[in-house]
């Protein structure tokens, strides 16, 4: 499965959620998962339990100090796939000639 994930925490009065916003992606690539990360959006994957333990995670790092967090969860879960991080944008590029 993939999951791609924005979190935010809420309330804390800062101006920039960068150093929140870092910590959850820390925990992501810590994770030793398949990752990717964008302006928007954290790619995660890997089995359920696995992922779902590191938005988790990922999430209560982000809020540390804010007394509320925003999540927004996306998630493609396909049984028997793996490297679709790579293999879905792999497959766009084709059809666009680049590949």
């Amino acid at each position: 499965m993939i999951v791609a994930f924005s979190v935010s925490p809420m309330g804390s009065g800062d101006d920039s959620v960068a150093p929140a916003v870092a910590r959850a992606v820390r925990v992501v690539r810590e994770s030793g998962l398949p990752n990717r990360t964008d302006a928007m959006f954290t790619s995660v994957e890997g089995e359920w339990d696995e992922v779902m333990d590191v938005v988790k995670r990922a999430v209560a790092a982000a809020g540390e100090g804010a007394p509320r967090v925003s999540l927004t969860l996306k998630a493609d879960i396909r049984e028997g796939v793996t490297d679709g991080l790579d293999s879905k944008v792999a497959a766009v590029e084709r059809e666009l000639g680049n590949a």
